[in-house]
């Protein structure tokens, strides 16, 4: 991939400078466009050798554009606020809003090609985190954004010669370090990697475009224009995408789903639900208190029927933890803000630290349910959804996050009779609105989103937990008694599991650190 590269790329300064107005009004256009319509992000990852001019073109860019409507990322070692979430976690919160440019100095390219460098983790497992990277980068495409990725190459002597001649000038000698010239002796094994890397995430959606570093009209004038044609095209074409998704959703034709099978009969007297109550909230205030959960953390996520008691439970999960332990996050319409990032964004953002909690009333799976039964989101948007969301959740186990779902499920005749105490009783009446009433017309349609929901996500390690919330009692203790079971299986799983050994490339690692 760097064959283009590397044969001289030059740009003499009378060319540069007649092309500069126009690129430079061109750009300025664009991000009023950008702005006027707010319904595309753009994300631009600058990457590359020391010393190819990123820093350099980060800054024609913002002398070309206005800077008021620029947003520079850069990213070195995790903090340890980052290392408490999933890799992906500070990568979502500096994602730009529709409308905006992000630029990203350094980006979810630059950990994979150090470890693999430092032989901290193998090609097999760099080539599971280029393919995680893939999805990532085709959910922000679908979702509307531009994703831009250069990177800028340098021969090694091109490199060396570079790094002198920024050593040597007193304006720019601080810019390289003892560091840089270790990085230098790396350079075999950086192309390495880089063009293996780049090329198995070299997309339709996302490809790579290689800039030769050299000089530096070339490349600032390289970048301007290769921005400014695909903005102009991405703003004419609009935010549709035509990326494939997933099939269909299949029916199933004996009218059996895994809704219809559950027994709504299910039920536990007043005393035998205090009893089970007690039992499994004490379980829960001992398994959060354990020392093995500081290393780990705990979603909780409620969807469920309107009035089937989501509430009621988590209340009673809560009364079981330590208020400094645990957030709640009520879910409703999506703000201004969140609208202007993509869907996963506002869950991202609310992710709990390792040893604490985060329960969800309503979740992530709005757009497989709400917004495709309202018709809120296009048929594209949520049948890719299931994957997205997949992948989200796959992260955070990864991730040492322990992640339980449940779906309330209750009669029609049962929400009915719900609906009509609660206009009744005064303290509950603020609960049922006419988007209630609205919903039960759509019942069918709900059902047969849930059951698909429940297909498509129910994995592994993240499994749905579907409850008879007819009677409440139950309910709530099937809940309390799931969290606890889930949370010790885990935790028994990380007692069990055999001490890690070092492997060879953490070893070498660590001689070339001596």
């Amino acid at each position: 991939m760097f064959q283009s590269a590397e044969i001289g790329h030059r740009i003499d300064k009378k060319t540069f400078n007649a092309a500069i107005p126009a690129l430079r009004a061109g750009l300025l256009q664009a991000q009023v466009k950008l702005l006027e319509g707010k319904k595309i992000p753009v994300v631009v990852l600058i990457s590359g050798q020391d010393g190819a001019g990123k820093g350099e073109t980060i800054n024609v860019l913002y002398e070309w554009m206005d800077p008021r409507f620029l947003q520079t990322l850069a990213f070195s070692e995790p903090t340890d606020e980052e290392r408490e979430r999933p890799v992906m976690w500070r990568y979502w919160r500096s994602l730009p809003p529709k409308g905006r440019v992000g630029i990203f100095a350094g980006s979810w390219y630059s950990d994979p090609i150090r470890k693999r460098i430092e032989g901290l983790i193998s090609q097999k497992e760099l080539d599971a985190t280029a393919e995680q990277i893939n999805r990532f980068e085709a959910m922000l495409v679908n979702e509307g954004a531009l994703v831009l990725k250069f990177w800028f190459h340098l021969t090694k002597d091109a490199q060396e010669k570079r790094l002198r001649e920024l050593q040597s000038d007193p304006k720019t000698a601080w810019r390289v370090t003892q560091w840089n010239w270790d990085r230098l002796k790396t350079y075999d094994k950086l192309m390495d990697v880089s063009q293996h890397l780049l090329r198995v995430t070299n997309t339709p959606w996302a490809p790579w475009i290689v800039v030769e570093g050299t000089d530096d009209r070339y490349r600032s004038l390289t970048v301007g224009q290769t921005l400014l044609a695909a903005l102009q095209a991405k703003l004419a074409t609009g935010d549709n995408q035509d990326s494939p998704v997933a099939p269909l959703v299949r029916v199933d034709p004996d009218g059996r789903n895994v809704l219809s099978e559950l027994d709504m009969g299910l039920a536990l007297d007043d005393k035998t639900y205090k009893a089970q109550l007690a039992k499994w909230q004490g379980r829960l205030s001992e398994l959060l208190r354990d020392p093995r959960f500081k290393g780990r953390s705990l979603v909780c996520a409620f969807e469920g029927a309107d009035a089937a008691g989501k509430g009621g439970a988590i209340r009673r999960m809560a009364a079981a933890m330590d208020a400094r332990q645990f957030q709640i996050i009520p879910i409703a319409a999506p703000t201004e803000e969140e609208r202007a990032q993509p869907h996963l964004w506002r869950f991202w953002r609310h992710l709990p630290r390792k040893g604490h909690v985060a329960i969800f009333d309503r979740t992530w799976y709005g757009r497989v349910l709400v917004e495709r039964v309202e018709g809120f989101c296009k048929q594209a948007d949520w049948l890719r959804g299931y994957t997205e969301i997949n992948d989200f959740e796959h992260e955070l186990i990864d991730a040492g996050v322990v992640v339980v779902k449940f779906w309330l499920q209750i009669s029609q005749d049962e929400q009915l009779r719900r609906f009509q105490e609660r206009e009744q009783v005064e303290f509950k009446r603020f609960k049922i609105t006419e988007e209630d009433w609205r919903n039960r017309e759509k019942w069918n349609a709900y059902q047969q989103a849930i059951c698909d929901m429940v297909e498509r996500t129910s994995t592994g390690n993240a499994p749905w937990t579907l409850v008879e919330a007819n009677d409440k009692n139950y309910a709530r203790v099937k809940i309390l008694r799931t969290v606890c079971e889930r949370l010790e299986a885990e935790l028994n799983a990380d007692l069990s599991k055999p001490t890690e050994k070092k492997g060879s490339g953490e070893k070498s690692a660590k001689k070339r650190k001596k």
